[in-house]
């Protein structure tokens, strides 16, 4: 089983290799059904648009949000295609990341100028939270051979 920081290396170095090759301003769909198939290529389990299903304070929200890329069942990877990532953009997966009480969480920017500015790490340093999180059956990206 891989570790976080292997994981997150081998989304890095696909997310990177894609920037460069693909450039900006393509639909950020285009960009999750290529870093799923580079990602499944190099061996990760990759779920793309994992509905989640969550309960607060009594009230249950079936497929209350989507991952865009859930991988190895330990990362998510939130994607975007925008000129500027935005505060909001990083609230939104470090909301992710406490529902599913997950350590890690990765916010890609394809839009971005350079790479560097395109990558975040989101922490979650909520070692506790009041959310129960149970998820839908597993829906695993399968690519379409051409």
């Amino acid at each position: 089983m891989k570790e976080l920081n292997e994981i997150s290396g081998e989304i890095l170095d696909a997310s990177f290799k894609i920037y460069t090759e693909l450039g900006s301003g393509l639909l950020e769909s285009v960009y999750e059904i290529v870093l799923a198939k580079s990602l499944a290529k190099r061996g990760l389990n990759v779920i793309c648009q994992k509905p989640i299903h969550f309960e607060y304070d009594g009230i249950v929200f079936t497929n209350g949000f989507r991952v865009d890329l859930f991988v190895e069942n330990k990362v998510i990877v939130e994607l975007k295609s925008v000129e500027v990532l935005r505060p909001v953009h990083l609230k939104q997966v470090l909301t992710y990341i406490r529902l599913l009480k997950l350590p890690l969480g990765l916010l890609i920017n394809f839009g971005a100028p350079t790479f560097k500015s395109a990558f975040k790490r989101v922490v979650n340093t909520q070692e506790d939270t009041k959310y129960k999180f149970q998820p839908l059956p597993k829906i695993h990206y399968q690519p379409k051979e051409n």
